[in-house]
């Protein structure tokens, strides 16, 4: 035992550098899975433990006055109810912050749907005017309890005594209204009800959805919204990121792992005399194994100890969701499970690659074997030999025969120096993608930067002539919005009427066109994945009492409502109701104008008649992904270096048998370097070339069927431009070159009497 830690302690004197990047690899591989268990952990469990602790309903029903909702507590399935409390839409503001809310009238603190108190008291009959607020609505609206709240257009207040989580389906600006409760007596003149159903069993959602409908009837239900739905929006951004820091942290550590392999394989090929006279004193099979295997698992323990104790320290100090995330995972019951399985498994993974590869360093014979005659690279080519026959410099053709004779080494070699190359051309596009949202909204779905709605207030002739006025606005399409029940009546859709056949507006296709017809309709991703349709289908649905036919002729990249959305020209609804008129605009803003200055003008303007919202983008709850996606190209390049290292020490040490021949035939110190640099370098082209003949489709791949996943629609990958991918590839190449430099040179300035030891 003494004898192999003098040796391994040997070896790790000989090669610090290569130690130091192993644990550094394997620290940053294992950081990235732990923080990708804690974004998936945060994702899930913050939602559950609201929807746990308030009793949730499975299902929420928004029904009409005059609905008979006291008929759902006897179906089959349903646990007990909660309700029916009546509500009414409104707009409040505070602080200068406007948001359409639903009020809710509770009488008293309901069993089922139970929200948790944050932050003040529930309602006291003692304070009629008095209101909980959901606290996603309160954080828009600045407001804490204690604050007063107006509604526009009305002499009316409300005053905050609390804010409540809630597990029903969260507020979105001009998206989905924010939850306030209040006493019934707050809401004098409801315009309709809302019933929660607890069921017995969570699966049937679908089936007590349908048989809802079939005792209310289609006309009475305005909308329907089920904890899926609730848990899929609160889960979010946060799922993405904890998607894309695991996928990249297991391609990290496969990739780690073949480094890893490829490392230990050159340094046996490179260490047979030695390894031959361990066994010949002595050394078992069995021990040289654990020479390797010990001393790398050490390696890896290492790192992945320092990755634990890092997250588990400081990971709750990164600023913004990263550590939110991380501080909420260390409170869940399975963190501790977690925090051992994730720096076991990798390292796990590195000992059985390491494995391996030691196996082949125990079959090393006591007797080092005689080398062939021939030259290590082989004879060679016709086509190399005409090559130096017409004067192209002999450090290219030998370099290219040195990097690319050994077929199968030298594909190895290409092989593993691609996965780190490939997956960084991965991020850079995910990192590209992001950027798309941002720099060309009109792109992928988000043709508009602004939402305006008005009240009753305003004619639409004076709507339209207020906001076209104003220099920052280019257009503006008028519209309705309104929920929808789809075929088989289990779940709400959202319905768009927006522009006019004159007007149209400008939906971001990915595959059909433009809906200019009667009855034509374009839809996006989520709603055809939840009607199992696709584009040139009929699709039957009911508004309010009146079904409505329409065709679908197009597929939008649509960024809301998880892509449940169906639009349509706002004439072809006033078909079937010609006294629709509009309640929504979408603005379409003049080049280089500000939307917040826009939106306070219009604001203005309006004299309180107008509530005015930027649109939300998605990338905007993304912004955490840039420095994950950096992180990750830090560690994706790091084990790109360690296997550069590697395939650099193998060149050098298998072009030792060459080194007289090349002398001989009259070539320079320098021009042997030469020859080594140039098979290093040409080994990373093609690498680089293979990597972003890969990458690319992989990526468009990945980002679109996140894109389907999510409901958003496939169509919003986008690479990196040629401007990052080139510079990336000579970086590479160059590095490459630069770092075979050194050992090349010392190497091809060796004595005569070391060569002729390292060839005997």
């Amino acid at each position: 035992m003494r004898a192999t830690l003098r040796w391994a302690h040997s070896d790790l004197r000989t090669h610090r550098g290569e130690a130091l990047f192993l644990v550094l690899a394997t620290a940053g591989i294992v950081a990235s899975l732990l923080l990708a268990t804690a974004l998936f952990g945060y994702a899930t469990n913050p939602w559950q433990r609201v929807f746990t602790q308030s009793h949730g309903a499975h299902v929420w029903l928004h029904t009409d006055k005059a609905a008979d909702t006291g008929k759902l507590a006897g179906l089959d399935g349903v646990d007990t109810v909660a309700g029916p409390y009546p509500t009414a839409a409104a707009t409040v503001s505070s602080r200068g912050s406007r948001a359409s809310v639903e009020l809710r009238g509770t009488p008293e603190r309901p069993s089922v749907g139970r929200p948790p108190i944050v932050s003040g008291h529930w309602l006291d009959p003692s304070a009629p005017n008095g209101v909980v607020l959901e606290s996603r609505l309160a954080r828009a609206l600045l407001a804490e309890p204690g604050d007063t709240l107006t509604v526009p257009g009305t002499a009316r207040e409300l005053t905050v005594v609390g804010l409540a989580d809630s597990a029903e389906p969260r507020y979105r600006p001009g998206e989905q209204p924010g939850l306030v409760w209040a006493l019934p007596s707050a809401v004098p003149d409801p315009g309709g009800q809302v019933i929660g159903l607890r069921l017995t069993d969570p699966g049937d959602t679908s089936y007590i959805v349908q048989r809802a409908v079939t005792v209310l009837g289609s006309g009475a239900i305005g909308e329907v919204s089920t904890w899926q739905q609730a848990r899929a929006e609160a889960q979010g951004d946060n799922r993405l990121l904890g998607q894309v820091l695991g996928l990249f942290g297991l391609g990290a550590l496969v990739a780690a792992g073949l480094a890893v392999h490829g490392a230990i394989g050159t340094r046996i090929r490179g260490h047979l005399r030695d390894l031959s006279v361990l066994k010949a004193i002595g050394f078992t099979p069995g021990q040289v194994v654990r020479i390797f295997l010990l001393q790398h698992l050490a390696y890896a323990l290492l790192g992945a100890l320092a990755a634990a104790g890092l997250a588990e320290a400081l990971g709750s100090r990164i600023p913004g969701r990263l550590g939110d995330a991380v501080g909420v995972w260390q409170g869940l019951p399975g963190h501790t499970v977690a925090l051992i399985v994730v720096p076991v498994g990798a390292v796990l993974f590195i000992g059985a690659t390491t494995g391996l590869a030691a196996w082949r360093a125990g079959r090393v014979p006591p007797v080092p074997l005689p080398r062939p005659a021939a030259t290590s690279g082989g004879r060679l080519s016709g086509v190399a030999r005409r090559a130096l026959g017409v004067r192209i410099p002999p450090a290219l053709v030998l370099g290219w025969h040195t990097a690319f004779t050994r077929r199968p080494r030298s594909l190895a070699t290409v092989a593993r120096l691609t996965l780190p190359l490939l997956l960084i051309v991965v991020a850079m596009s995910a990192w590209t993608t992001i950027d798309r949202f941002h720099s060309e909204p009109e792109r992928v779905g988000l043709p508009t930067a602004l939402s305006v709605r008005a009240d009753a207030g305003r004619s639409e002739q004076q709507v339209r002539s207020l906001l076209e006025r104003d220099p920052g606005v280019a257009a503006a399409y008028p519209g309705v919005e309104t929920a929808a029940l789809g075929p088989s009546q289990t779940a709400t859709i959202a319905l768009r009427g927006l522009g006019t056949h004159r007007d149209p507006y400008p939906h971001t296709l990915a595959e059909g066109r433009p809906a200019r017809g009667s009855d034509e309709a374009v839809a996006g991703q989520g709603l055809l994945d939840l009607l199992d349709a696709r584009v040139g289908d009929w699709v039957r649905m009911t508004v309010g009492d009146q079904p409505l036919i329409l065709h679908i002729v197009g597929r939008t990249i649509e960024p809301e409502n998880a892509g449940r959305v169906i639009s349509t020209s706002l004439d072809t609804l006033r078909e079937n109701d010609p006294g629709l008129r509009p309640t929504l605009y979408e603005l379409r803003l003049a080049p280089g104008a500000d939307p917040r200055e826009v939106a306070d003008r219009l604001a203005a303007a309006g004299d309180g008649h107008l509530d005015v919202h930027t649109v939300a983008n998605p990338a905007d709850g993304l912004s955490p992904l840039r420095a994950v996606v950096a992180g990750l190209i830090a560690v994706l390049a790091l084990i790109g270096l360690i296997e550069l290292l590697t395939a650099i020490g193998g060149t050098v040490r298998e072009s030792e048998r060459d080194l007289l021949a090349l002398k001989a035939i009259g070539l320079s110190p320098r021009q042997i370097t030469a020859i080594t640099v140039t098979a290093t370098g040409l080994t990373a082209l093609a690498a680089v070339l293979a990597a972003t003949a890969l990458g690319l489709p992989l990526a468009h791949w990945l980002i679109d069927a996140q894109g389907r996943s999510s409901g958003i629609g496939a169509g919003i990958a986008q690479g990196p431009s040629a401007v990052l991918v080139v510079p990336l590839g000579a970086a590479a190449v160059l590095c490459a070159a630069a770092l075979a430099a050194v050992p090349a040179a010392r190497a091809a300035r060796r004595r005569l009497a070391d060569t002729l030891s390292a060839v005997a």
